[in-house]
């Protein structure tokens, strides 16, 4: 196994073992809500760690098909599933004042027992913002606009009065109620540009999580992250030998062409890839599945992959 990771600072980041988890990324695009539901509580009966919606208000690429909105249906699925835990990859911030973000937070982390992950992201999708009003901003300012939230959710996390003035937010005595039931809600923070995400992963994240575009310069980013914990993303493809794996191949570099990070191969040369990113410190793999997680890939992927990347590792 790899060295454990350092312990955490005086904000309470946790110290223990590393344990390898692997999640998988579903994105409701033309999904229906008994297909979601039913890959989910699948993933959940075969020990999946981890459920990761996406968070738009229209599905980029696919503008015209239906697209469920992030959070009623990340409450929906913690009310029908029991252990697995529930995150966004990841939360637009321009989309909620960081006040109510930090309600919807504690109620959902309260409603689900514990289970949510909370991922952030400075918005990725410059187009979506201007075209439902919430205007342009370069780059620099929604990633300061990020750093502020997450300062202000840690504060209002505790559930004493707050006053922060910051450069685009200010509360004067303010109090939310209830706090979540985890005592650290982990915070995700997504991206890999060394100038504006990575620095707010070193100061404020418990977890960094690698997107599938920087995976191959995992070992080169990992300096600068601080003791934040490490997720990546990867498209992943699992294929048999011969003339169909050949083909199934080419069908997934065809479809994530422009992604990075693609995973492509039988369980055994998916599981190496996997398990070598976990020599670096990657604690959690979050898989974006060429068929969109079907209930025999998850299947597949658990029995065949899963124990032999914790034996490599």
């Amino acid at each position: 196994m790899p060295e454990d990771p350092p312990a955490r600072g005086s904000e309470g980041r946790r110290a223990e073992p590393i344990d390898l988890h692997f999640g998988f990324f579903l994105p409701q695009v033309r999904l229906p809500w008994p297909e979601i539901e039913g890959r989910v509580l699948r993933a959940e009966r075969l020990g999946y760690h981890s459920v990761w919606l996406m968070d738009h208000l229209v599905a980029p690429g696919a503008e015209e098909s239906d697209c469920l909105e992030a959070w009623t249906l990340a409450t929906a699925l913690a009310a029908r599933s029991e252990r697995i835990r529930i995150g966004h990859l990841v939360l637009c911030n321009g989309f909620r004042h960081p006040a109510l973000l930090a309600k919807m937070a504690a109620t959902f982390d309260r409603i689900s027992g514990g289970r949510l992950e909370l991922g952030l992201g400075w918005g990725s999708q410059p187009g979506e913002l201007a075209a439902f009003g919430f205007g342009e901003e370069p780059p620099a300012r929604r990633a300061a606009r990020l750093r502020e939230s997450i300062e202000i959710l840690r504060l209002l996390f505790s559930g004493e009065r707050v006053d922060y003035h910051g450069r685009f937010f200010q509360l004067k005595d303010a109090i939310a109620r209830p706090t979540p039931v985890q005592p650290r809600l982990p915070i995700h923070v997504g991206g890999a540009g060394p100038k504006l995400t990575l620095p707010i992963v070193r100061d404020h994240a418990d977890w960094w999580n690698c997107v599938s575009t920087g995976a191959d310069r995992l070992a080169e980013l990992r300096p600068l992250i601080g003791d934040a914990r490490i997720s990546v993303q990867h498209p992943v493809a699992l294929v048999d030998g011969g003339a169909a794996g050949a083909e199934a191949r080419e069908r997934a570099e065809r479809r994530f062409a422009g992604w990075g990070g693609l995973v492509c191969g039988t369980a055994e040369e998916v599981a190496a890839a996997l398990a070598e990113e976990a020599r670096l410190g990657v604690e959690l793999f979050i898989c974006v599945f060429a068929d969109g997680g079907r209930p025999e890939t998850l299947e597949r992927f658990a029995r065949d992959v899963v124990p032999r990347v914790r034996a490599l590792a």
